[in-house]
């Protein structure tokens, strides 16, 4: 090779590689500068969810669903455990249902163990709406059982819904273990899962409505004014689920009455029973 020749290979080499190193810089500056955008996003949207004004946020978690954008699924999570209005947190789950579920599924199942109730909560009811499998495993005895009754009932339908066929009657053991709890709400939302179970259910509920006693994680219940308030809210599933549009208040007075028959008939037998 030439001398003249040699110059100019070194020429182009040197070329080349000016090149590349500006298209490298190029490229590192494209992407701080996508990092930043990115950044800018997510503190207008955080601004914009953290309003005084609940319609403002309200607006601001809809244009968050109806134009999704890298980054903000963080930002709409984290949000819902902190949402003091019902609707605005109704409306971030539905933005989080309008984002990549790649992206979403794995920042709510990170939620799921929260000490923030109302971000378990929320959680749960965003990943029954998004239904992807793999909640049902996140779904745990302790979730299921949790002492937020909010909690709870997000976890009760989240299960039913996402239960595969073979976990049903297990499931439907732990929430049998929970009949008895709470207010009437409470009562109504359980008893409407039980009823979405279908089959399952039923050995757990009868056993419950004649007995009084459930397989929960804390075993029998052993008093008496408890038994009745267990065979009485079973009783009313099981109405319910003859007729599921059966008004649940109506069901539960009508159960109440059938439990003071039941209890009345049994004591007439021991006494008729008994020796003279």
């Amino acid at each position: 090779m030439w001398p003249q020749e040699v110059v100019v290979v070194e020429r182009r080499t040197e070329d080349r590689q000016t090149a590349e190193r500006v298209a490298e810089d190029a490229g590192r500056h494209e992407q701080v500068g996508e990092q930043d955008e990115v950044a800018q996003r997510r503190g207008r949207l955080e601004s914009a969810l953290s309003a005084g004004s609940a319609s403002a946020r309200l607006r601001a978690a809809l244009q968050a669903g109806t134009a999704p954008e890298p980054g903000d699924a963080e930002v709409l999570v984290r949000r819902c455990g902190e949402e003091p209005d019902f609707f605005v947190r109704d409306m971030l789950t539905w933005s989080l249902t309008r984002h990549p579920v790649e992206a979403v599924v794995p920042l709510l199942l990170a939620e799921l163990g929260s000490a923030v109730a109302q971000a378990r909560s929320q959680a749960l009811h965003t990943l029954s709406k998004i239904g992807d499998p793999r909640a049902w495993r996140a779904l745990t005895a302790a979730l299921l059982t949790d002492a937020d009754d909010e909690v709870a009932r997000a976890a009760w339908r989240t299960a039913v819904a996402l239960a595969p066929a073979s976990e049903r009657p297990q499931l439907a053991e732990v929430l049998a273990g929970q009949l008895g709890r709470g207010d009437q709400d409470v009562q109504r939302s359980l008893s409407r899962a039980l009823v979405e179970l279908g089959g399952a259910a039923e050995a757990a509920v009868r056993r419950a409505a004649e007995t009084g006693a459930v397989r929960g994680s804390a075993g029998v219940v052993p008093q008496a004014q408890d038994r009745d308030r267990v065979r009485t809210h079973a009783l009313a599933t099981e109405a319910l689920r003859r007729d599921p549009e059966l008004d649940f208040a109506a069901a539960v007075e009508e159960a109440k009455r059938v439990s003071v028959m039941g209890v009345r008939t049994s004591a007439a037998g021991m006494e008729d029973g008994d020796p003279e």
